[in-house]
């Protein structure tokens, strides 16, 4: 399946155009598209498919319990399918059948080192400023850097169970109703798509190994086995590489963020180019 990927446009201030790139089967938007999602108006009548997986920014100033219900709205008055903690197999023009496992995945501070560790303890320290600017808020109390990381487990707890699934089992119990369960298995290739990044190799190399760089990226690195491909956002750069592992499986992982054009960000995105899943 041939895949058009955008995050991080920030078009509640940048100016950007978005077009339909040639050959594309899908769009993913991969999260931060518009902090008040006027946005996402312009990808409407877009001439294939649109996923879309929430960034953090989608909540800026809002209390999440609200705004997923009302941005699942807003995602569905407009043709698209918003992802959380969701699954969908969607077959492509070759006649393979994709999975997608869409989440935030939003960051649980263990990228450098886990609860009770010097570097985690700084991770949470440099959340808090990320976190105030964002001032959301869950149930009425601050959407802080502890609340954001019990979230965070949450989504990484869903994605592991979902990746740990057979897809010969799921056929044989008929999960996907346009596969024959006796025609083989219920997908062909998982993809996931997440705003956090899965591995420290997806930091930033402006900022490297420094504590607020996990609240960017998690340490999801033993989960990328169970996918093909992993698509994320997030990071304001672009990354394309390839983790090899037991057995000769691999997994490829492409970020294609466009970033604020004012700080350089933008240069060198090419928001035509098309991925293969």
């Amino acid at each position: 399946m041939r895949i058009q990927l955008l995050s991080d446009l920030h078009l509640e201030s940048e100016a950007f155009d978005p077009e339909p790139a040639p050959g594309a089967e899908l769009l993913v938007l991969a999260g931060d598209i518009d902090r008040d999602w006027h946005g996402y108006a312009r990808f409407a009548g877009w001439p294939v498919p649109v996923l879309v997986v929430a960034g953090n920014h989608e909540f800026d100033g809002r209390e999440l319990d609200q705004a997923w219900p009302a941005l699942r709205d807003r995602c569905a008055a407009l043709g698209f399918a918003l992802l959380e903690r969701e699954s969908v197999v969607l077959r492509g023009a070759d006649g393979r059948r994709v999975r997608f496992l869409g989440t935030v995945r939003w960051c649980d501070f263990e990228l450098f080192g886990g609860p009770g560790t010097t570097a985690h303890a700084r991770a949470l320290r440099a959340a808090s400023y990320f976190q105030r600017l964002m001032k959301a808020t869950r149930g009425g109390a601050p959407f802080d850097a502890e609340a954001v990381r019990a979230e965070g487990r949450r989504c990484g707890d869903w994605l592991a169970q979902a990746l740990a699934a057979d897809p010969d089992a799921a056929a044989g119990a008929g999960a996907d109703p346009d596969t024959d369960p006796a025609s083989g298995p219920a997908w062909d290739a998982t993809v996931v798509v997440t705003h956090f990044g899965p591995s420290a190799a997806s930091v930033d190399p402006r900022f490297g190994r420094q504590p607020s760089s996990a609240s960017f990226c998690n340490a999801d690195d033993a989960l990328l086995p169970g996918a093909d491909l992993w698509l994320h956002g997030h990071v304001h750069c672009r990354h394309d590489y390839t983790v090899c592992h037991a057995g000769g499986r691999r997994t490829r992982v492409v970020c294609q963020s466009r970033g604020n054009a004012s700080k350089g960000e933008a240069a060198g995105f090419d928001p035509l180019r098309v991925i293969e899943a």
